[in-house]
């Protein structure tokens, strides 16, 4: 029981720090070089997309000031490489490998992240613009569930094959 409970605990201790910052899980699990190239680029992207100085701005509601800031041509890589880093990280540590299509939620986060990125200067929600961090935050849960829909889809596909 306490080994089944100790790789539990590595799978979820790996997946929040990959969460935290991308590379961080992988730098867990010993993967230095995948590790420091996803610190590297979450740096750059962050640094180029001026995403810590909207994320400042978004929480004190300054909306317009930070789709002003907003460097949407960099930022959009983020999506991408935030999603990749968090899945990646978790595999390496073994989650998911019992699961058939295991990635497909995080997959379509990334996908969906990016749309609401990509519409978050011009996308009013009772006349008030979300902006580039609550928009994308918000469309998350539509790509976990579309994920999760289409992973269930091809499970009961590829189990009907095998009868």
């Amino acid at each position: 029981m306490g080994i089944g409970y100790s790789k539990k605990s590595k799978k979820l201790e790996v997946l929040l720090w990959s969460i935290a910052l991308p590379g961080f899980g992988q730098l867990l699990n010993g993967k230095y070089i995948k590790g420091i190239l996803l610190v590297g680029l979450e740096i750059f992207i962050n640094v180029m997309g001026n995403f810590n100085k909207i994320i400042v701005l978004s929480f004190n509601l300054k909306i317009e000031e930070a789709i002003a800031e907003t460097n949407y041509m960099w930022l959009m890589f983020y999506p991408c490489l935030y999603f990749f880093s968090i899945w990646d990280a978790y595999k390496d540590a073994g989650g998911g490998q019992d699961k058939s299509f295991a990635y497909l939620p995080l997959v379509f986060s990334s996908y969906f992240v990016t749309i609401g990125l990509i519409f978050s200067s011009e996308f009013t929600l009772f006349g008030y613009l979300i902006g580039p961090v609550w928009l994308p935050i918000l469309f998350l849960p539509l790509g976990l569930g579309i994920g999760v829909i289409i992973r269930r889809i091809l499970l009961k596909i590829y189990s009907m094959e095998k009868i």
